[in-house]
């Protein structure tokens, strides 16, 4: 049996709208197919993954910044945006990698609970292959992937007719001065880290991309066509 497809879209360093327009486009394409399970083979979606531009903090579904909390943020430089994804007020920025999987998990024979779970486990295994063996999920209300009470990889879902939008923030080489200004998801007395402060050197979103896709294809049981591969 053939495993299910996921179309692979890399960006690059690309400001945080472009990736919520790309990711918006593959969401009404997604919904307008048959809601049907599909044969083997057929594409179950498409993988976003990108390097933010600039700083941007997003708010979740349950709110995380008030309006004095939104001005004071922007007057740092910084975008603020409100998302519909789960969760609270997180930070995205250069030297992060993004990973939104737009996915119609009926394809892939997934709820959304095996869904997050999926998505800890990449960014897991990941950690692992860049030799931080400590690396785990939480159980709630921790959500994302933590070395003891340091959390590297942040992870914020929307899932609408089995049909997935946003997914994982990891952490490489990101300043993480930014985070100092907001409760990180709403979570008081935790840290946040880095690949580069772990692993005691620069590691850049590119570096963590192929073994990141490794693991994707691994954990999600699908393969990976890039954009421009015919279908």
């Amino acid at each position: 049996m053939r495993q299910p497809a996921v179309r692979l879209v890399c960006l690059g360093r690309v400001p945080y709208a472009e990736l919520l327009g790309l990711q918006d486009r593959w969401l009404r394409r997604l919904q307008a197919e048959p809601g049907i399970e599909a044969p083997s083979g057929t594409e179950a979606g498409a993988l976003l993954l990108c390097e933010p531009a600039g700083p941007v903090y997003t708010a979740g579904l349950r709110g995380g910044l008030t309006p004095e909390e939104t001005a004071r943020l922007r007057a740092l430089g910084a975008e603020v945006r409100v998302t519909g994804r789960g969760g609270l007020a997180t930070f995205h920025g250069p030297g992060q990698l993004l990973c939104h999987p737009v996915l119609d998990l009926r394809r892939l024979g997934l709820r959304l609970r095996m869904h997050v779970a999926s998505l800890e486990a990449c960014a897991v295994r990941l950690c692992e292959l860049q030799g931080l063996q400590d690396a785990r999920a939480r159980p709630p209300p921790y959500t994302g992937v933590w070395l003891d009470d340091r959390k590297i990889c942040a992870i914020g879902v929307r899932c609408g007719r089995h049909i997935t939008s946003h997914g994982l923030a990891l952490n490489c080489s990101t300043d993480l001065t930014w985070f100092e200004h907001i409760v990180p998801c709403g979570l008081v007395g935790t840290g946040v880290t880095s690949l580069s402060k772990e692993l005691q050197r620069h590691v850049t979103v590119e570096e963590v991309m192929p073994p990141f896709l490794v693991a994707f294809k691994e954990i999600y049981k699908c393969t990976l066509i890039s954009e421009d591969s015919p279908n």
